[in-house]
This record gives structure tokens, C-alpha cells and sequence, in this order.
């Protein structure tokens, strides 16, 4: 499973093969498969979603454990939330432009791309969302930054495909091209800056 998802066989966004599929294909038990599905969405890389099945919900397959120290309570206010991000992610969205590298940028642009394209499919919106910004944590080359907003990010995607149902797409896709473009022009204020409005924006449309 770390193969398909490290060599690009399987793309954020979307389902994997089903525990069938994947017993007969890697040859091992379907105890196994359901081992490596839990450990994955352990760690961000995998969510089961009911009825459904399992996405592919982020490409860096890196242990994360040790990010669940922040309670799932403390991650259900989205105004406490919001500010969070926005101390954290700015600073982080600086250290990711000053560590700028082809490869940020290419996956930035794959994430938005997914969800200019998505407007209509929610779950897949918020997906490429929250994939975009974690490529920024792990690009700000802190762990910290990193592990605390990976179990932010596990325990509101809901929430956040809620905001997106009430709220629409537009200021989500308009924040993110301005977010990318300065890091693509090594801009690290600007782009600190824009992840920075980008969060208020945000906390704003939650304070109505």
C-alpha cells in the first residue's frame, strides 16, 4: 500500500482499490489490509468514509502518531480553530516560500487544480483543500508546525465540508491562487501575508 501510494499509483482524492480488491492484489489477509487502512488513517494519509469507501486524503507517507495531542474536542470550535491556523499557518506558509522547490509547487498546483475542478463534489473540494495546506506544513521544515496542524486537519475535515456547504467555493479557490502565486514568486511576506487574510477571511464569515 506505501508503494502505490509513494510512487503516485494512487491519487489524493481519490478511492482506493476495496479490501477485496486489495487482498487479492497484495496477497495477504484481509486482517492485514485492515491494519494498514487503520495505521494510514492514523496518521493522515487514508479516511474511510461510510458507504463510501477509502480515499486517499494526502501522498506523504511519513508516522505522524505522535500528532495526537490535541484533544477532538478542542478541534470542534472553528473560530478557535481559525485563529490557530491563522498564527500557525502563516508563518509556516513564510518557511515553506523561503524552502520554496519545484516539487511544492507542482503538487500546490495539482491541489488547486483539484479543486477549481471540484466545485460541485464537496468531499473532493475539502480533500485537495486541506492537502494543499498540509504540503505547506511539511514544506515550512518544522515538525512541530507540522504535527500539530496534521491533527487539526484529521479531526475537522467535517466541519470543514460544512463551511464549504454554507460559504460556497469561491473565496476558498481566490485565497489559494494568491497563496500559490507568492510562493511561485519566492515572495515569503506576501505569501505569509495571504495565508494570513486567507484565515481571517474565515474566522469573519464564522463571527456572523
Amino acid at each position: 500500500m506505501k508503494s502505490n501510494i509513494e510512487s503516485g499509483n494512487w491519487k489524493v482524492g481519490e478511492k482506493i482499490p476495496s479490501e477485496n480488491e486489495l487482498t487479492g492484489e497484495l496477497g495477504v489477509s484481509r486482517s492485514s489490509i485492515r491494519q494498514a487502512v487503520s495505521h494510514f488513517a492514523g496518521i493522515g494519509v487514508l479516511e474511510s468514509v461510510h458507504g463510501k469507501g477509502t480515499f486517499l486524503i494526502d501522498d506523504e507517507v511519513e508516522e505522524q502518531s505522535n500528532a495526537n495531542k490535541i484533544t477532538a474536542e478542542d478541534c470542534r470550535n472553528a473560530e478557535k480553530v481559525l485563529e490557530f491556523r491563522r498564527i500557525v499557518e502563516s508563518e509556516a506558509c513564510y518557511l515553506a516560500t523561503l524552502n520554496k522547490s519545484p516539487e511544492l509547487v507542482k503538487k500546490l498546483r495539482k491541489y488547486l487544480k483539484i479543486m477549481v475542478e471540484s466545485r460541485e463534489d464537496i468531499e473532493k473540494f475539502v480533500t485537495a483543500d486541506i492537502s494543499f495546506h498540509r504540503a505547506i506544513c511539511h514544506a515550512s521544515g518544522n515538525p512541530l508546525l507540522e504535527k500539530s496542524l496534521n491533527r487539526i486537519f484529521q479531526e475537522n475535515k467535517k466541519s470543514q465540508m460544512l463551511t464549504r456547504k454554507t460559504f460556497g467555493y469561491h473565496d476558498g479557490i481566490h485565497y489559494h491562487e494568491q497563496i500559490l502565486q507568492a510562493i511561485e514568486r519566492g515572495d515569503a511576506e506576501q505569501a505569509r501575508s495571504c495565508m494570513y487574510e486567507h484565515m481571517q477571511n474565515g474566522i469573519d464569515k464564522v463571527r456572523k
